[in-house]
């Protein structure tokens, strides 16, 4: 990802670098960087810029007007509320899913083995307005918990670093999050998980800049290749 732009006038003979600005949750950080090689490695010329925050922030900077080609999000509802804005070119197109774990320290200090023992632990979420934060309150709500965060964080990685720094006991993260944290974090698998799955959506937006390349950007993703990262990285498919 280059830092400032690419673009310049076309001096008669060769081709205009292009610019295609993704907007995606932050869970998909490790994937999309990974599909980002792969772009531009198939697009000469084409300078993809990834933005990664919560699924809600984003939303609410595309219905704002920000300048963006495609997004990401990690939950329908949220990419439904872009769709309502008329901000989206088209129906969004599901590609992956995803589902929460415990994430501790290493070697589990707190002793917690499952949803009931955050009860009695410090543990972090993302906030209430997060597919994440949503997610985590379902799971809790699910398994009879009447559990209170110890702290609510704006996106995923925020959690995972509460949990790495040793400032939590546990985290309820995405499973491909505590897959890219590796040996920074213990996972521990949360009961009823599979019964609360949250599932990526992406779309082109209306005002892009970049049509053609933001099409091929969700061409990429969905295709058995973007779908073979996506798996490596801890997604489950869509469907």
């Amino acid at each position: 990802m280059a830092a400032t732009a690419c673009g310049g006038a076309d001096d008669g003979g060769g081709t205009q670098d292009r610019t295609l600005t993704v907007l995606a949750a932050s869970s998909l950080t490790e994937a999309f960087d990974d599909l980002e090689t792969v772009f531009e490695r198939e697009h000469d010329g084409v300078d993809v810029r990834l933005s990664y925050d919560s699924s809600a922030v984003l939303a609410e900077q595309v219905i704002q007007g920000a300048p963006a080609d495609v997004l990401a999000t990690a939950d329908e509802t949220t990419m439904r509320k872009v769709v309502k804005a008329d901000a989206a070119a088209g129906d969004p197109v599901l590609f992956a899913s995803n589902t929460l774990v415990i994430a501790t320290p290493p070697g589990n200090p707190g002793n917690v083995r499952g949803v009931r023992d955050l009860g009695r632990a410090t543990f972090a979420v993302c906030v209430p307005q997060a597919p994440c934060g949503d997610a985590a309150q379902r799971l809790l709500t699910l398994d009879g918990s009447t559990a209170k965060p110890t702290t609510e964080e704006q996106n995923v990685k925020g959690v995972l670093t509460k949990v790495t720094l040793g400032e939590v006991d546990a985290g309820l993260v995405y499973r491909s999050d505590a897959q890219a944290a590796g040996d920074d974090v213990e996972t521990v698998e949360a009961e009823n998980a599979s019964e609360v799955v949250n599932v990526d959506p992406i779309v082109v937006l209306v005002d892009s800049d970049a049509a053609d390349l933001a099409r091929d950007w969700v061409d990429l993703v969905v295709s058995k290749q973007g779908q073979k990262v996506l798996a490596a990285h801890g997604f489950g498919p869509a469907a």
